[in-house]
């Protein structure tokens, strides 16, 4: 077996992990909603004030931009189709290519803003408000890792619409 022909299983195998990961590491943010929630809950029993406002949002945030590109290549977020199941497979394919492209330019312009406002964060040195002065690059890079893997699983089914010879959702 050549390495050409290997390549493409082995690139296949690395990104529906990175995949995987990316959805593991967003269950593992609603395991530190449900810690730090807990922590406050019990906190109370015990005459402790914890305040877990701050870290359960941030772990929320992380959650949700971190599960993007798993439910992305899922096939698990919300697809309107009302127009889609009206149409034939050929402009259903010419459509697809078209929102997943426009989609894919919307992801490219979120990634480049959600790095730039890690970056400014770290430069500047903003701390949060709250009881936790915790730098905000560190959370808010949980959102810029999850904006990049959203767009790295969007071109990734861009490149396989473009190269199916059929309608991705025809199974």
């Amino acid at each position: 077996m050549s390495e050409t022909s290997t390549a493409p299983s082995a690139l296949r195998r690395f990104l529906d992990g990175l995949y995987v990961a990316s959805g593991v590491l967003s269950a593992l943010c609603i395991v530190g909603v449900a810690a730090t929630t807990l922590a406050q809950v019990v906190g109370r029993f015990a005459g402790v004030t914890i305040d877990s406002t701050e870290s359960a949002g941030f772990f929320l945030a992380g959650s949700t931009f971190l599960g993007l590109a798993y439910t992305f290549r899922r096939g698990a977020q919300i697809r309107v189709s009302l127009l889609l199941d009206r149409i034939g497979p050929a402009k259903r394919r010419v459509l697809d290519i078209w929102s997943t492209g426009a989609f894919l330019m919307a992801t490219a312009y979120l990634v480049y803003w959600t790095f730039d406002l890690v970056h400014f964060s770290w430069k500047y040195n903003e701390i949060s408000s709250g009881i936790i002065a915790m730098p905000l690059w560190v959370p808010r890079s949980a959102m810029a890792m999850g904006t990049l893997l959203l767009m790295i699983s969007v071109i990734d089914t861009f490149i396989v619409m473009l190269s199916a010879r059929q309608d991705i959702h025809e199974e």
